[in-house]
């Protein structure tokens, strides 16, 4: 897998520390069930045969590199089609999520992995268990549920959005 500096193949490496190999290119995407910035259950299963599914996975609210990824995915992803959902996973709580979702004007649905905390992450192989945060993971699903694209930065490292777009592409 291509990328920048701070992204992971698929060959067992680890970022910050964390083997980041639980979820790969070829596998069925583990399902959850989180609720969104305004209480909504948001069921990944639910959108087999319907959506393609962005999942984003971000340290936390209100910081300064997720501020910055996230408003460019609010300024610049709209266009992505109407068969691609994004959805943006963080650990924080659904009202701190829903404080920033107001303040930032986010139009994509923002999911709390609060509780268990970080159990979503941590089924994706992205959670950083001596933080208590998830790393910077990006997985691009296809219809069926299987991971087509992925990628996995260190907290400090902000992801490349045209990466998604192109990985979108080729679907």
């Amino acid at each position: 897998m291509a990328g920048n500096a701070g992204d992971v193949s698929v060959d067992g490496a680890d970022v910050d520390g964390v083997n980041v190999d639980r979820v790969n290119v070829g596998d069925e995407a583990p399902d959850f069930e989180l609720r969104d910035q305004h209480g909504t259950p948001v069921r990944l299963s639910d959108l087999r045969g319907e959506k393609k599914v962005v999942l984003v996975f971000y340290p936390l609210a209100f910081s300064g590199v997720c501020t910055g990824e996230l408003t460019k995915l609010r300024d610049g992803f709209r266009d992505a089609g109407d068969d691609v959902l994004l959805l943006a996973v963080s650990v924080d709580s659904m009202f701190a999520l829903r404080a920033w979702s107001d303040q930032e004007k986010f139009w994509f649905p923002l999911l709390s992995d609060f509780w268990p905390h970080g159990g979503t992450a941590q089924r994706y192989g992205v959670f950083d268990e001596a933080k208590g945060l998830a790393l910077r993971g990006t997985f691009v699903i296809d219809t069926e549920g299987v991971v087509r694209w992925r990628v996995v930065n260190a907290i400090p490292d902000a992801r490349d959005i045209d990466e998604y777009r192109e990985a979108l592409a080729g679907l």
